[in-house]
């Protein structure tokens, strides 16, 4: 249990002697560090941390398009029902002009 509490905090020779009653772990622990090492996987993990990201950021201004999109139709229908413009601005957050544009 050590090891995953703690394996990220731990010096190698204290690593090393930790793992040495568990081959399995140890074994693990060796594939990770190879693979962590690797400069061609580091740099994959960077790319996929990178689309990560971006994508990340994409979902976010999709959604407040959408929250945008949700506040003008709102506006449109209390506009057509006859709510007061100062009324459906401070429903909706939108300007009084912004309001007024729409149809």
């Amino acid at each position: 249990m050590q090891f995953w509490v703690f394996g990220d905090k731990l010096e190698e020779n204290k690593m090393s002697a930790m793992l040495q009653d568990y081959p399995p772990v140890q074994s693990a622990y060796e594939e990770f560090r190879r693979f962590s090492s690797d400069p061609a996987m580091q740099e994959k993990v960077k790319a996929r941390q990178r689309f990560l990201d971006e994508q990340q950021l994409l979902l976010g201004g999709a959604y407040e398009e959408g929250r945008a999109a949700e506040k003008i139709e709102t506006a449109q229908n209390l506009k057509r029902l006859g709510v007061p413009i100062a009324t459906i601005a401070e429903a909706t957050g939108l300007s009084l002009p912004e309001i007024e544009r729409l149809d």
